[in-house]
C-alpha cells in the first residue's frame, strides 16, 4: 500500500512539473517573450489613458470651483471653456486680415 502511494505521488508530482516546464518553456520561445511583451504594454497603455482621464477630470473640476470663487467673489461671469457661462461684459475679437 506505501509503495502504490508513493507511486501515484510520484506520478502526480511529474505531471506538475513537467506542465510547469512545458510552461516556462513556451514563456521563454520569441513568441512567448513577445505575448508577454504586447500584454506588458496594453496594461502599461491602460494605465496611461486611465491617469491622463483622472487628470482632465481633476483639471476641470479645480478650474470650475476657480471660475465659482471669481463670480461669487467679483459677481463676474467669466467664460467656461465649453460655453456654460456666457462672456459677459467682454467684447468679442475680431480676426485679423492678412495684408499682402
Amino acid at each position: 500500500m506505501r509503495r502504490l502511494f508513493w507511486l501515484g505521488l510520484g506520478v502526480v508530482a511529474g505531471v506538475a512539473l513537467s506542465r510547469k516546464a512545458t510552461e516556462t518553456a513556451r514563456q521563454a520561445t520569441p513568441a512567448g517573450l513577445a505575448s508577454n511583451l504586447g500584454d506588458a504594454v496594453r496594461e502599461l497603455a491602460g494605465a496611461v489613458g486611465s491617469f491622463g482621464a483622472e487628470v482632465r477630470a481633476g483639471m476641470n473640476e479645480r478650474e470650475q470651483e476657480l471660475h465659482d470663487m471669481v463670480e461669487e467673489r467679483t459677481g463676474y461671469s467669466a467664460p467656461v471653456a465649453g460655453g456654460r457661462h456666457a462672456a459677459a461684459g467682454r467684447p468679442a475679437r475680431r480676426a485679423r486680415r492678412a495684408e499682402g
